[in-house]
């Protein structure tokens, strides 16, 4: 059941198997369907969400209704209002399903219990917002600085199943484009190969 959460976790550090045991005890499983809230903004967000199996994605709704999305998160991501869960004030983001998902969440008190019984998690998570820092980073930079087709072109190099399992334009606006922007890039450069 949690082959998934262990193999990321020691894609950054080596887990006996005592310590993967008292990991699992600390972790609740919770399925959700599609379109399935798991935080809405003005909640309090009282997990980190891991996900064991599907997809899901955070963003926020700007005043006419129309989603700006951040991150989508699928098998071995974490995922969460992390301002929302570390100071527990009031979540600015929403993340829900885009496909049928099983999660692992794990609450404010296990995170804590859990870097003290097992020492290791706390150089596993301090390695994890390195990378999403770095993450963030990348992002900003490529938002800033890159083409519409050049945005597209690197999402598609970092995660060529998206567009596979991701609506266009979800995907439209996760790069900040309208969806009729990335209809015609996908048509150009599928007329280039």
């Amino acid at each position: 059941m949690f082959d998934v959460l262990f193999s990321h976790i020691e894609h950054k550090v080596a887990l006996t198997d005592a310590e993967k045991s008292a990991i699992a005890t600390f972790f609740t499983f919770k399925k959700i369907r599609k379109k399935q809230f798991i935080l809405e903004e003005g909640d309090i967000c009282m997990h980190l969400s891991f996900v064991n199996k599907g997809l899901i994605k955070s963003y926020r709704l700007d005043e006419k209704g129309n989603e700006h999305i951040s991150l989508f998160g699928w098998e071995g991501w974490w995922i969460s209002d992390f301002n929302s869960y570390i100071n527990q004030q009031p979540a600015t983001l929403y993340i829900d399903a885009v496909e049928d998902t099983e999660l692992f969440l794990l609450s404010r008190a296990a995170y804590e219990q859990l870097t003290l019984d097992v020492p290791i998690m706390d150089r596993y998570f301090r390695l994890l917002y390195q990378n999403s820092l770095v993450t963030k980073d990348e992002r900003l930079i490529s938002s800033n600085s890159y083409s519409a087709e050049e945005k597209f072109q690197r999402l598609i190099q970092s995660n060529p199943e998206i567009m596979q399992r991701v609506p266009q334009h979800l995907v439209a606006s996760y790069l900040g484009l309208a969806p009729e922007t990335l209809s015609r890039i996908r048509k150009k450069l599928a007329s280039t190969d």
